[in-house]
């Protein structure tokens, strides 16, 4: 850390050492290399480094457990691999998502040895790719103890909100079936891409649900996300198929919402169709009746909204652990050529979760 800096000023400038270090999906060795060696400085905590991934632990048995999680990871650079600094800002890849929560975590790990609960740091790799290559998974491979919380908060881009829980996602492949002929004699076929017309209609016609929970709303819905049929220009197709993305709110689990979306395309379907589930990830419940979230709501007049994306708060909240997203940086900035992080989010976040660590409840 930058000495003769005040506290804040350090977030930042750790912000900026961070985002000047490339960590591309399955390139994060480097920036794991620092926070571990950051982390050596602080000899309150325990560290474990599992791959690349990295986890800080006090272990002061005061009963209660604060887990701050965040990816080191970034989508391939698009244009944003340019890095830019101002007194206020910082521009580049992986600003808002998610070096500028990355960097409180790390600031918070090294500056507070005394703290109201036992504090657990992950700095985990591979969150922007395939689920299957997530670093929480490897952790929980080599030693699930290390991700027992009582709750866990989540450094995504929230511009300073709390975004609560986290709606499903399921994609479906719907592929139709047809009969191949001569464009020049049509009737002795069946477009299989003409069957599509009824199906598409129905998904337009979806009604989509939006549950109110624990007074956050969602939003389901239902898209078509790809589209495929055709071999040639003069031959009639004898397939066709559709990608269906499904976002599903976290009162119902994937094995409902399926059944829903089966009985919604089975009256277009007949022998030899079929529709399968390419990948799915579960929901997860808002979680506001913790105590130590609902202090940090109350304390910092935070605004509380539904999460309608996914992310990792999911897998906790599957292994009985509420979670949240709360970070720094605007969402809608993210992956973009033009991302950016500025500096008054990062002391929002860095100030609220500082009183959450300090002070508990």
């Amino acid at each position: 850390m930058v000495q003769g800096l005040s506290e804040l000023a350090n977030v930042f400038d750790l912000t900026h050492r961070l985002v000047c270090i490339p960590s591309e999906s399955f390139h994060e060795s480097e920036i794991a290399t620092f926070v571990e060696t950051q982390l050596a400085e602080a000899p309150w905590l325990t560290t474990t480094r599992i791959g690349d991934n990295v986890i800080a632990q006090s272990n002061d048995s005061k009963g209660i457990r604060l887990l701050l999680g965040g990816h080191t990871d970034t989508v391939p650079a698009q244009g944003n691999d340019q890095i830019r600094l101002s007194d206020s800002s910082i521009w580049g890849i992986g600003t808002a998502d998610m070096k500028g929560g990355i960097a409180i975590m790390l600031s918070l790990a090294m500056n507070l040895p005394q703290t109201a609960v036992d504090m657990t740091y992950v700095f985990y790799a591979r969150e922007e790719v395939a689920h299957k290559h997530n670093g929480l998974l490897e952790i929980e491979r080599k030693n699930p103890e290390l991700l027992r919380a009582d709750l866990a908060i989540l450094g995504e881009p929230t511009s300073g909100n709390i975004e609560a829980g986290c709606q499903g996602t399921m994609r479906f492949r719907l592929e139709l079936k047809g009969e191949r002929a001569h464009t020049a004699r049509p009737w002795m076929g069946r477009n299989a891409i003409h069957r599509l017309h009824h199906v598409l209609k129905a998904i337009e016609s979806y009604e989509s649900r939006s549950p109110l929970i624990e007074g956050c709303q969602y939003r389901e819905a239902l898209q078509v996300v790809g589209i495929e049929g055709g071999i040639a220009g003069n031959v009639v197709p004898d397939t066709s198929a559709l990608t269906i993305n499904h976002r599903v709110a976290p009162d119902r689990d994937l094995d409902i919402a399926e059944r829903e979306i089966r009985q919604l395309l089975s009256p277009f379907m007949e022998e030899g169709d079929q529709l399968t589930i390419v990948d799915s990830a579960p929901p997860a419940k808002p979680g506001l009746t913790n105590p130590m979230l609902d202090a940090m709501i109350k304390n910092h007049d935070l605004q509380v909204e539904a999460k309608l994306g996914w992310t990792d708060v999911a897998f906790f909240d599957q292994r009985g652990i509420p979670a949240a997203n709360f970070g720094p940086g605007d969402a809608t900035l993210a992956h973009t050529s033009n991302e950016q992080i500025d500096r008054s989010s990062i002391d929002q976040c860095y100030l609220a979760l500082k009183q959450v660590v300090t002070e508990g409840v």
